[in-house]
């Protein structure tokens, strides 16, 4: 399989800002800043300049509604609306619809895109405002109480205090804590809250498939937690086409929960965080049963059936896809030398 089909794919959704589309369907033609961050992770280590634009398009983001942050910097979001938004139209404004906007994971991961691709060598901070706009964020999620706040997290969906959006902000703060002030009390409320949380995702969900973030990409949690977390999931969560978001998922339900491509590299990515080769390795094959020639990738195949939905390809899927397949295909070569 050629694995660079699926960076073809992924130029064609990167649009003239730097940022790039979630998918090129009509229901996902936008710019979520989660989105983004995963769709990127293949060039963190690369030369190109897909990295830093896209990081560049998020900041010009965070610019042009300032002044939001500028007041929950200091006072609470009541509403949804006053929250940072999580998607944007693909000239990156604002869209006047209601939304579940309370995503603090969204903000985390940004946090931990920006350090990450510093200490790799990208030029993700352009100049000092740059810099303004990293700290006015981590004080935007002191102010939110991150630790103990509820949010819609990963999904997007009912509000309530979720293990993977308090982790993605402790990394996302522990990873600029070298760029801007970070008070040390901020990464340690979060680190307690996960401590009381973990290996569930929330009080509804004893599993989620968000909590694999804290292994991939973020490095966040001890081994065993690790282990845990991924022995809930692999059990109860995957599935043929992919893994199922939670138990009792109703998106794209059809008798049965939708099922999701990227859980399946996602998995394999994270066995091999943890070092576990030879998990991992159990995980190509599935990987590239959900992959079309094209790459493609959908979203996720309609519960019970194999039949995607209209959100093919999505970009994260084809990212995390092609970065496990290519992580392993270097390991494989290695072990032939």
């Amino acid at each position: 399989m050629n694995v660079n089909g699926a960076l073809e794919v992924l130029d064609r959704m990167r649009l003239s800002n730097g940022a790039y589309t979630a998918s090129i369907s009509q229901d996902y033609n936008y710019v979520w800043i989660r989105d983004v961050v995963y769709t990127v992770l293949p060039y963190v280590n690369d030369s190109s300049d897909r990295y830093i634009k896209a990081y560049h398009a998020l900041f010009d983001i965070f610019r042009t509604y300032e002044w939001k942050i500028d007041i929950h910097t200091k006072k609470k979001p009541q509403y949804l609306f006053e929250y940072i938004h999580a998607r944007y139209s693909t000239d990156l404004k604002e869209l006047p619809v209601e939304w579940g906007h309370a995503q603090n994971d969204a903000i985390g991961a940004f946090l931990w895109g920006v350090g990450e691709g510093y200490r790799n060598g990208q030029k993700v901070l352009r100049d000092e405002h740059d810099l303004q706009i990293v700290q006015k964020l981590v004080d935007y999620l002191e102010c939110l109480q991150y630790w103990q706040a509820g949010d819609n997290g990963m999904w997007e969906e009912n509000i309530e205090i979720h293990a993977s959006s308090i982790g993605a902000c402790v990394a996302g703060l522990t990873s600029v804590k070298m760029l801007v002030t970070v008070k040390e009390e901020l990464i340690k409320n979060g680190e307690e809250a996960l401590r009381f949380l973990l290996p569930r995702e929330s009080y509804t969900k004893e599993t989620d498939l968000s909590l694999l973030s804290l292994i991939y990409p973020y490095r966040l949690v001890d081994r065993n937690i690790a282990l845990k977390i991924l022995e809930n999931v692999t059990d109860r969560l995957e599935r043929t086409h992919g893994c199922i978001r939670y138990e009792n998922d109703l998106y794209y339900n059809d008798g049965q929960e939708a099922e999701w491509c990227f859980g399946l590299p996602w998995i394999g990515l994270c066995y091999l965080e943890l070092g576990m080769v030879n998990k991992a390795m159990d995980y190509i094959d599935k990987t590239k049963k959900i992959i079309p020639l094209n790459w493609e990738v959908p979203e996720l195949y309609i519960g019970g059936s194999n039949i995607p939905n209209g959100n093919t390809p999505l970009a994260w899927s084809v990212s995390l896809s092609y970065l496990f397949l290519e992580k392993t295909s270097m390991l494989q070569n290695e072990q032939i030398k």
